[in-house]
């Protein structure tokens, strides 16, 4: 089989096992991720500021392990780690769930089951975004990340409304079995990709080259430790050297948190407030994402017509200026108009998370070389994703003080601030997204094998 760049001509039949892993993953995510909260609310009772928890425990090791994992992920096969975290969130899924069914669930075992499960997710995450330019062309890594995106907001149509009908017909527990499934499903066609992938690029320390043979000594414990700080400073250095990368921080940096509160909040709102079952919960998610799949699938044609820049000014006034409507949302409404209006809003904040989510992604692929690019998602991760946490648990405690209602106008309010981040950034005034290829002397994505030829040319 010949081989462009590296990779094989038959690279669409690899790059469609890797989407359906995550297309399956993802409809397993979110299935979960309303069914978990159903559990807490209608198995344990669950609060406000305990649903925080919940968030909290899920989201903390982005912030914990992300640093860490994204350096393991630069020196391991990657495929094969995406396997492992899929399998073992399979294993944990199925333990909330026997747990639940038996009578033995509790809040500090919910907990702790699903802080595992959020470090599998940690370790999924800085995988699974590096493998996609080392099985796509640069070329149609744009489209590629669309095709994704696009695949995700499909999840996000399907997998609440499932979670719903599931969690309304037979509990919330047997929603999760679900979940279980696809993960499982996932970790199977990842390992079924056939292409070999390259092995982890290592740079080679002096004090490791032993003997005239240029032979390798087994490194001390010190050494080692020294090589893994280094690796972690490598990449926080990649990304705050480069300023569209820490504009991409910055966007997600500030909207993840306010948006995950106003997500802790919503089905408990939903619930107790405006008299929703889970059905209609479920139904309102699965409504809202059409707008995040129609969104997904039109970028490219979006990114011909418009400047990259003005569309992710765009993303962020409609994705945060959606939530000012939901604490508007009154029960005397009726249940139509009110299913209505809220699939409206999360139509709405789903399109521009759509069309952001995919530029944003393409960026950093662009601006980091293959090599890096595990540290990279894992430093950017670990900010983006390791503020949701902290805008979980905020959102929850807010709801307990203030109740759900006030608390997702202030939530809604405060997650404005990304709007005025993108404006004054360097982002918005992005022409082309393949302008910043290269820009400032960075390297472009392509992938592992290519990006070795690049590092060794004079």
């Amino acid at each position: 089989m010949r081989r462009r760049s590296g990779i094989t001509e038959s690279w669409r039949g690899d790059f469609r096992r890797f989407w359906l892993a995550e297309a399956t993953s993802l409809t397993g995510e979110q299935i979960r991720e309303l069914a978990v909260p159903l559990v807490a609310i209608t198995v344990l009772g669950s609060s406000a500021a305990e649903l925080g928890l919940i968030g909290l425990a899920q989201w903390l090791p982005f912030l914990l392990l992300a640093l860490p994992l994204g350096v393991l992920a630069d020196r391991r096969r990657r495929r094969r780690l995406i396997v492992l975290s899929q399998w073992s969130r399979a294993a944990l899924m199925l333990g909330v769930v026997g747990a639940a069914l038996l009578g033995g669930l509790s809040l500090p075992l919910l907990l702790a089951l699903v802080a595992a499960l959020g470090a599998f997710a940690v370790l999924y995450e800085v995988c699974y975004q590096s493998v996609v330019p080392s099985l796509v062309p640069q070329k149609a890594l744009e489209g590629a990340n669309s095709r994704l995106q696009a695949t995700a907001s499909g999840a996000e149509i399907g997998g609440p409304g499932l979670a719903g009908l599931l969690a309304q017909g037979f509990g919330a527990p047997i929603a999760l079995l679900a979940t279980t499934v696809g993960y499982a499903v996932s970790g199977i066609a990842a390992a079924s990709i056939r292409a070999p992938e390259p092995k982890p690029e290592r740079a080679t320390d002096p004090a490791d080259a032993g003997g005239e043979s240029g032979g390798r000594r087994p490194r001390s414990a010190r050494s080692a430790r020294s090589a893994f700080l280094g690796d972690l400073r490598e990449g926080i250095h990649h990304v705050l050297h480069d300023r569209y990368l820490l504009a991409n921080v910055g966007f997600s940096a500030l909207y993840n948190p306010f948006a995950q509160w106003i997500v802790v909040l919503f089905t408990l709102h939903g619930i107790r407030e405006l008299g929703l079952d889970a059905g209609q919960i479920g139904l309102v998610f699965s409504l809202g994402a059409a707008g995040a799949l129609a969104a997904a699938v039109l970028t490219p044609a979006l990114t011909r017509r418009f400047r990259a820049g003005h569309l992710l000014v765009a993303c962020a006034v409609v994705e945060c200026g959606a939530l000012l409507v939901i604490p508007l949302v009154d029960a005397g409404w009726g249940v139509p108009t009110m299913i209505a209006v809220l699939a409206g809003v999360w139509a709405l904040n789903g399109a521009g998370v759509g069309v952001s989510s995919v530029l944003l992604i393409t960026i950093r692929q662009l601006r980091t070389p293959s090599w890096l690019l595990g540290r990279v998602n894992a430093s950017m991760r670990t900010v983006t994703y390791g503020t949701v946490a902290l805008g979980a648990l905020a959102g929850g405690l807010a709801g307990e003080w203030l109740g759900t209602r006030a608390a997702l106008g202030l939530g809604a309010g405060l997650c404005l601030a990304t709007v005025v981040w993108v404006v004054l950034s360097p982002l918005a005034r992005i022409h082309r997204i393949a302008d910043v290829a290269g820009v400032a002397g960075a390297t472009p994505v392509v992938h592992a094998a290519a990006a070795e030829e690049a590092r060794k040319a004079p």
